[in-house]
């Protein structure tokens, strides 16, 4: 299976990595590495997540993140977003309404 990462959902890895550095050297570092390993196993599992506004939802296991993803064909899961789930929810909504819109 094809697995894509668009750039928004590289930003939001990004902003999470630099949020974590921030809190302690290193963490940023075990963030990326950790979600990223979450959002591999898409490989395997893309589609059997529920969906929330209009995007699957993955759960990331370490962090409070979530991967909002799209799976349009048994062959390629797109990755649209990584977020922080300790925001509120109407944020995460336009969050996601905004690529609606792209």
């Amino acid at each position: 299976m094809k697995l894509q990462i668009r750039p928004t959902a590289l930003e939001d890895l990004g902003q999470g990595r630099r949020f974590y550095d921030s809190q302690e050297l290193g963490v940023g570092d075990y963030f990326f590495d950790s979600v990223f390993a979450d959002i591999d196993s898409l490989t395997l599992y893309a589609g059997v997540h529920p969906k929330v506004f209009g995007f699957h939802r993955m759960l990331t296991q370490r962090f409070p993140y979530a991967v909002y993803y799209e799976f349009p064909n048994k062959e390629t899961a797109i990755v649209r977003r990584v977020l922080d789930l300790r925001q509120d929810p109407e944020s995460i909504r336009e969050a996601l309404g905004a690529i609606k819109t792209e």
